[in-house]
């Protein structure tokens, strides 16, 4: 059985250090081939919307874009109903690839036997 690795980013901009934290393991862990579901949550669901990544700067990471094209094409990517809904991105605002879904979604992955989250 795959294990699957939930990781949900609640920072963005605003606390940039464990924002890129978030991405980076999520990115090393999908690169290793670990099932990975990456949840955009509060300031990072900034994130989902094209172009706002190439925004995030922080020095010695790599580029944000660059590890959420990772994300999407050896993951999930899914930005938080509420979160999105209060800063009103909908579905089609997000960069393709990217899903809306809520709580119940993130429960049920956190859930499946072997899962593993991690909350930054």
């Amino acid at each position: 059985m795959a294990r699957l690795l939930v990781v949900k980013a609640t920072a963005g901009a605003d606390a940039p250090e464990r924002c890129n934290q978030a991405f980076n393991v999520a990115t090393t862990a999908a690169t290793a081939g670990v099932d990975v579901s990456f949840w955009l949550t509060g300031e990072s669901t900034w994130f989902a919307l094209p172009g706002r990544a190439a925004e995030f700067e922080l020095p010695h990471a790599a580029p944000l874009p660059d590890l959420l094209e990772v994300l999407l094409a050896a993951g999930r990517v899914t930005a938080c109903t509420q979160c999105a809904a209060r800063r009103d991105i909908g579905p089609g605002d997000v960069v393709p690839g990217i899903r809306i879904a809520g709580a119940a979604v993130f429960v049920e992955e956190i859930m499946t036997e072997g899962a593993q989250a991690l909350v930054y």
